[in-house]
This record gives C-alpha cells, sequence and structure tokens, in this order.
C-alpha cells in the first residue's frame, strides 16, 4: 500500500466516528477524555482527517500542515537507479523509448534534451549526453561542443515557448554536490518568472507546477527551431 492509498483508505474509516458531529473541536482531547486520546478531525466533506497543531506534542505555533505524501517516491528514491549502470540509467533508457513517452524534446547526434520528471518549474528541461558519463571534464571535444549548442537552442526555444524572464542553468557533479542521478551527467535549465517562489518548498517539500508534463513539452518542441 502507498502513501497515497493510505490516506484514501484510512480516511473514511477515521471519520466515521465524526458523523454528524458539527461541533469539530468536541473531538479534539479534552480533560473529559482520561486516556488522553486524540481523535481524528474532518475538514469539508471529502472526509480526510485533519489535526489541529496545538493538538501534538511540543510548543504550538501558528501553522497549518499539507500533507504530501505522494512525494515521498522523489524523497525515498524509488525511481533512481540502485546502482550506477547503464542498464538501470533513466538517461540510458529513454532514448530507447518514443519521445513522448520518455518526455524527450531534441535528439542529436550526441546530445538529447528532455523534460525533468520532477521540475523546479514548468519547462524544467534537461540536457544529456548518449554516452553513460559522469563528468562534464570527461566528454570529448565534439560532444562538449554539441552540449553546448543544444543548451543554447533549449534556452531560444523557452522564450519562443513560454517567455520567461530568466534561467538557472547548471549542473551538479557527483553526490555530494546534489547529483539526484550522479552517474550520468545531465545540465538543469530551470525557466524563472518573477513570482514563481512561494513557500511550499521551504516548508512543504512542495512545488507547485501550473502545467502538465505533457502539455510543457508540446510548447517546447513546437517552439524547437527546426534543422
Amino acid at each position: 500500500m502507498t502513501s497515497r492509498d493510505f490516506v484514501e483508505d484510512a480516511a473514511p474509516n477515521l471519520c466515521h466516528a465524526a458523523a454528524g458531529a458539527t461541533d469539530l473541536t468536541a473531538l479534539r482531547p479534552t480533560h473529559d477524555n482520561p486516556d488522553n486520546v486524540r481523535q481524528p478531525r474532518c475538514s469539508g466533506h471529502d472526509g480526510v482527517p485533519v489535526e489541529d497543531s496545538a493538538d501534538f506534542a511540543g510548543k504550538p505555533d501558528g501553522f497549518q500542515r499539507l500533507w504530501t505524501p505522494h512525494r515521498m517516491v522523489y524523497i525515498d528514491g524509488e525511481s533512481r537507479p540502485q546502482s550506477g549502470d547503464s542498464h538501470e540509467c533513466p538517461f540510458c533508457l529513454a532514448p530507447k523509448k518514443p519521445d513522448e513517452e520518455s518526455l524527450i524534446v531534441y535528439r542529436g547526434d550526441n546530445v538529447f534534451a528532455l523534460m525533468n520528471l520532477f521540475p523546479y518549474n514548468s519547462g524544467h528541461l534537461l540536457i544529456c549526453p548518449y554516452e553513460h558519463i559522469s563528468n562534464y571534464s570527461e566528454l570529448d571535444p565534439q560532444v562538449r561542443d554539441e552540449f553546448g549548442e543544444v543548451t543554447t537552442t533549449a534556452i531560444h526555444a523557452l522564450k519562443a515557448a513560454s517567455a520567461p524572464q530568466g534561467f538557472n542553468i547548471g549542473m551538479n557533479q557527483g553526490e555530494v554536490a546534489g547529483a539526484g542521478i550522479a552517474a550520468h551527467l545531465h545540465q538543469h535549465i530551470v525557466p524563472r518568472w518573477f513570482g514563481d517562489a512561494n513557500f511550499f518548498p521551504l516548508i512543504a517539500r512542495t512545488k507547485a507546477i501550473p502545467e502538465l508534463l505533457s502539455d510543457a513539452r508540446t510548447k517546447i518542441v513546437e517552439a524547437w527551431p527546426k534543422a
């Protein structure tokens, strides 16, 4: 059972005791509850249990909690390769699949571009060599030149597709530097707009993305300069 399944399956049972209750605060622990058992509270008609921060141990604060259990797939690394071998590498497997399935927007001779499955912003692209190599300094000069050319073309395509006001461009070399998949070199191109940052990444490890990956990919493919 996944975290999402637990939330969906448990909510009706947890909130059964609250059916018909109009005073939700009556379900919170009180002095009349000798065992001090905290009961779930329900919010709205969807039956999702909600607990007030004041019910927890420690000093209460003024924050509500937005739980995002589906993000554990990324945090726990369920989609990451267990080894550095190319047969498990998603960047080696992607070119073997159809472009729409693998979210590839461009295929070059030595380098390809694809959408980031876990984007920081809408239109977040990754530039990768076909070769399973980890360090930028190990690229052949011809591949390195194409790597730069594809990066430049991707920036032009993103500007035409969604008119970003800036970009974050860079790569993390090695796990210690923050690379999620350190065994296969990949460069990030993240479009930026004024006002695109909010509190979600800071307090909930959640990024709000306003556009589906497939829709963003279609726009970028259409804006990519034709040879």
